[in-house]
Order: structure tokens, then sequence, then C-alpha cells
């Protein structure tokens, strides 16, 4: 067979493949033959496992998967590794109990020490699923449960405008690590969460189904290789720049009495509303915090969500010190001594530059 006709003979196996994750039990089973037989944990007879492509998507909608041996494990149900029965919220949920008692630690992702979203990406290590970071991106994994009364043990709660996200346990209460000076612990969720987010659904993407099908025929599945599939986003999630953050600069232009639209235009100034920039200077983040300013403002400025409160709550500060919404972006950018020092706007070009076009995208931000 030459070069070509090899490769179109894998594509059409693999595309088969894709499209028996939507058949019945038989085309399940025709999938799943390279598979490893896995034992039914959840019937009182020995049965043998035809778990279906729906499972396999099921898993990968929760994040990114790895395609060694645990993610093949979790993803049947076989027995070994860390990952067991349940969903994978519930396994999430079982590992993360573990940890209780653990100090809150900032940017903490071990047993050593945790943030809010460091507990829920180790948990997630452990069973064979590789979640996002931050908060804000742990936020858009899974699909949306749309209240708290429907919630399940294992769905990830999201508090306060995206800045805080922990695991629900039942009864209104939550697994998280709160602050400095804490400790993981559960808690009862008090306010209405602005999202609430279940791993484990079937609203994978046919693209991530064709991935997990393509590691099963080329041989990566079951190979204990470390590799990764990116999460796919669903479109409706990216149809602008602005769109992951929009309802955290909402909420904490609200929070602050800021002027609607401030903190977008601002974001888009810094970084491009890109969560990953770091300038020349050292500058960090969608709101390009510097190490030191987001130490006394007290957040990670690598988290989106925590790094749009501290804008906001550094620029009402600003707002209130200065009396004008100029000079608060002028000290935002320069820093406040200098706004003291020249008694208004400094005669910067790059500070007078920033404050122009803020002021006028104030209000037109995307």
């Amino acid at each position: 067979m030459s070069g070509i006709a090899e490769v179109q003979a894998r594509i059409a196996d693999i595309e088969s493949r894709i499209a028996a994750f939507s058949g019945g039990p038989g085309q399940s089973a025709q999938v799943l033959s390279a598979a490893p037989a896995a034992s039914s944990t959840t019937s009182t007879t020995s049965t043998t496992s035809t778990t279906s492509g729906t499972q396999f998507a099921d898993l990968l909608a929760g994040g990114t998967v790895t395609r060694g041996t645990r993610a093949v494990n979790a993803a049947w149900g076989a027995t070994g590794g860390t990952a067991s029965g349940g969903t994978t919220g519930e396994q999430l949920l079982a590992v993360a109990k573990q940890h209780l008692g653990v100090p809150y630690e900032w940017g903490g992702t071990t047993p050593d020490g945790f943030d809010c979203s460091g507990i829920i990406q180790y948990a997630g290590k452990q069973i064979g699923i590789s979640l996002p970071r931050t908060a804000a991106e742990q936020a858009k994994v899974g699909t949306e449960v749309p209240s708290l009364a429907q919630a399940k043990p294992g769905d990830l709660v999201v508090l306060e405008g995206g800045s805080h996200i922990g695991i629900y346990v039942g009864d209104g209460k939550m697994l998280h690590a709160p602050k400095t000076g804490d400790v993981v612990k559960i808690s009862k969720v008090w306010e209405t969460p602005m999202t609430i987010r279940r791993l484990g659904t079937t609203a994978a993407t046919t693209a991530a189904a064709g991935l997990a099908a393509a590691a099963l025929v080329t041989g990566t599945a079951g190979t204990g290789a470390t590799s990764s599939a990116a999460y796919v986003r669903p479109p409706s999630l990216s149809t602008s720049k602005s769109a992951p953050y929009d309802a955290a600069f909402t909420a904490a232009e609200s929070r602050y009495g800021l002027p609607a639209g401030l903190l977008s235009a601002v974001a888009k100034q810094e970084s491009g509303y890109d969560p990953n920039a770091k300038s020349p200077a050292g500058a960090i983040g969608l709101m390009q915090f510097m190490p030191g300013t987001a130490r006394d403002v007290g957040i990670d400025p690598t988290d989106p969500m925590q790094a749009i409160d501290g804008a906001g709550k550094l620029l009402a500060s600003h707002l209130k010190t200065f009396g004008s919404l100029e000079k608060a972006l002028a000290a935002y950018n320069a820093g406040p001594g200098n706004v003291r020092k020249y008694g208004g706007i400094p005669p910067f070009t790059e500070t007078q530059n920033y404050v122009k076009k803020i002021m006028a995208n104030l209000g037109s931000a995307a």
C-alpha cells in the first residue's frame, strides 16, 4: 500500500470509529475492541464492561484528557490506578477530601499547600484528567448546571464573580481552599454561584472525540504516554476576546462603583485580553499587575478573575484619592506617587496616551 493510500485508509478508519460513538451498544463494542476488558463495578454480578463511546466523550468534556493508561482506565471504569467507580466529579471530590486540613497557600498546587484552583487541578491529575490552572479557566470546563438545587457532589462551584472556586459536596456545602491563614475545608455555599460546572458530561465535540479515537487507532492510549489532547472550547464561548470576562468586568464595576465598561477598556489596553501576557517590565496577566502591587492588593495576577477584581479595587481606591477617572487611570499606569508628584497626569508619553486611549474606548471595548 502506498503512503497516501495508507493515510487515507487510516483516516477512514478513524472516521468510522468516531461515527460509532453515537451508535448502539454493538457499535460501541467495535470502537472499544482494542481496549482492555474492565469489570463492571455497578452490578452485583460479574460482567464485562461494554462502555459506550459516549462515556469517552463524557471524560473529554471535563477538560484536557491525558492519553496515558490512567485516562483510558478512568474512561472505561477500569480498576487500578487512582480512578475508581463513580462519576468524574465524584472521583474528583473523593481525592480532594483526602486533603482536608491542608494549609491555604497562594499559588499552591501540591499537598504542601493549595489555593482554590490548585486543589482542583491537583485532584484532577490524580484521577487521570488535566484541568486548567486558574479558577477562570476551570469555570469553563464541562457543562453548566442551572442552579445549586440541581448540583451534584463533584460539581465545580464558582463564586465571587469568578475569583473563587470549590467542589460541591451536597447539602448546600462545598470543599474549598478559602484564603491565607485558613485550610482546605468544607463550608456553606454563601452566595448564588456565578456558574456551576459538571465534569464528565456528553458535551464533548466531535473534534475531541476524534482525538480519543485517533489515540486508540495509533496506539498512544494505554501506553503510559503523557502527551495531552487539548480541551476544545465550544464555539459559543469564543465569540470575542472579552467574552470570557464580561460578567466579571460587570460584577467588579458594580461592586466598586466604577463606570460601566471601564475594566474591559483597561484590559483591552493592558493586555489585549490575554491572561498570559507579560510585559518587559514584569507586569503580569490580564490586568498587567506588577508582582509587588498584586501582593499589596492580595490577588494572584495570573488568575484573570482575581486580577479583574483587584483592578476594580485598585482603580476605585485611586478614584477616591485623586477625584477624577483620568488621574485614577494615570495612577494605575504610572503609580500614584507620580500622579502626586506632578499634580495630575504625569508628563510621560506612555501614560498620557494610555489615559487617552482608555477614555476613548470606554464603553466600546470589545
